[in-house]
């Protein structure tokens, strides 16, 4: 199937399957003989395509999923993606905690700020100016 087709098929823009091939996620196919007619995405590139999505949704960046692409193309151990889940988990998790971090922060600048009068009087950007002097 042509490279419009394949995108379509595969939930995705034309852009995004040349941006793949350029980063070297899914295989670019091969010119036709003496340069003349379109490529054809075998159903193999849609499948990968599909999965490199799936695992974005997951929170998994490009070169992660490379890593578990390799592991799977090499007969690799599921231990080994399980390890890479975990360490995944244990990031979000890691972010879920500053971003309650930051929630209560905001909460807290917000019940404090009278949300009226100038701006010199802001409670929420003088904080914001103290966290600078203590950065």
């Amino acid at each position: 199937m042509r490279i419009g087709e394949a995108a379509k098929a595969a939930g995705v823009g034309v852009e995004t399957i040349r941006y793949y091939e350029r980063q070297g996620i899914v295989p670019q196919p091969p010119r036709p003989k003496a340069g003349r007619g379109v490529r054809q995405y075998p159903q193999e590139t849609i499948e990968q395509i599909r999965f490199v999505r799936e695992a974005q949704q997951l929170g998994f960046s490009l070169r992660e999923i490379q890593d578990l692409m390799s592991l799977q193309s090499h007969g690799g151990d599921c231990g080994a993606v399980r390890a890479q889940a975990s360490d995944k988990l244990a990031e979000v998790n890691r972010k879920i905690e500053r971003l309650t971090e930051i929630k209560t922060a905001l909460e807290d600048l917000i019940r404090q700020c009278p949300g009226r009068g100038g701006l010199r009087r802001c409670s929420i950007l003088r904080a914001m100016r103290r966290s600078e002097d203590h950065a």
